[in-house]
């Protein structure tokens, strides 16, 4: 047996021996708790020791609040657009561009040469007014037995397109088309009560003749001054009256013949 310990020893050389195994303490039921075994010096009683739950710290709630973003984009409901109430809502006539106190002032300004325009009113692109005259000189005509609607219309059309364009060579701010159109349309006025007259007397005489020239004088001298005032063209008022008078001349053609 001697001989196979020491074929053992030179076979694998190591530093235990039985005498180790006394030093080796096994506590299966002890205070240590399970598995308390020494190896090393490191002691695994302290890293395993059960701890009674009576006899451990009460974890404290909680207490913070939540992160909630902040909404970056705030909802708009329709009431904040046109107010809280239905009472706060511009008229209907007003949203569709249609005022009556401007219309009535246009109206005395064109019956009235001598009247001073008020510039910022007559440069509004009010169509409403023109409309209704020029349908009140197709329906004159009607009376007089003249169906010219489609002339009315056309030759209107032609004129606001040639105004428009010699207009915009002659001042320096410039005017739109819808503007040119709505003083052109208000001054058609008087020409209404030509073509009111052609209906009980005979335009072809004399008379008529003086009353067509002064109906024409009369238009083409109310929307020259209103031009004039809208477009601050000082002392061209008769190089504006001229073309316009070349217009309503073709309006009073066709109300005496």
């Amino acid at each position: 047996m001697s001989g196979f310990d020491n074929l053992n020893t030179d076979f694998y050389q190591t530093s235990y021996s039985i005498e180790d195994q006394s030093q080796q303490s096994y506590d299966y039921g002890g205070s240590g708790g399970p598995y308390s075994k020494q190896y090393g010096g490191y002691d695994y009683s302290q890293q395993g020791r059960f701890v009674p739950p009576d006899m451990m710290q009460p974890q404290q709630p909680y207490t913070g609040q939540i992160f909630q973003p902040t909404q970056a984009f705030t909802p708009t409901t329709p009431q904040s657009f046109y107010g809280n109430n239905f009472e706060d809502e511009p008229p209907l006539l007003e949203e569709l561009g249609i005022n009556f106190d401007h219309i009535w002032q246009k109206t005395l300004t064109v019956l009235h040469p001598l009247k001073v325009a008020d510039g910022s009113i007559m440069n509004e692109t009010d169509l409403a007014g023109p409309m209704v005259f020029c349908l009140a000189f197709g329906a004159t005509l009607l009376l007089a037995g003249k169906i010219q609607f489609g002339y009315v219309y056309g030759i209107s059309a032609i004129g606001c397109l040639g105004m428009f364009c010699l207009l915009n060579l002659m001042s320096m701010t410039g005017v739109s088309f819808g503007c040119v159109a709505s003083v052109l349309g208000y001054c058609l006025l008087p020409m209404i009560l030509l073509s009111s007259f052609a209906v009980i007397f005979s335009l072809q005489g004399m008379v008529g003749i003086i009353l067509t020239a002064g109906i024409i004088g009369w238009c083409s001298f109310s929307a020259s001054k209103i031009f004039i005032s809208a477009l601050a063209m000082e002392g061209q008022q008769l190089l504006v009256a001229y073309p316009c008078a070349l217009l309503y001349g073709v309006f009073a053609l066709i109300s005496v013949f």
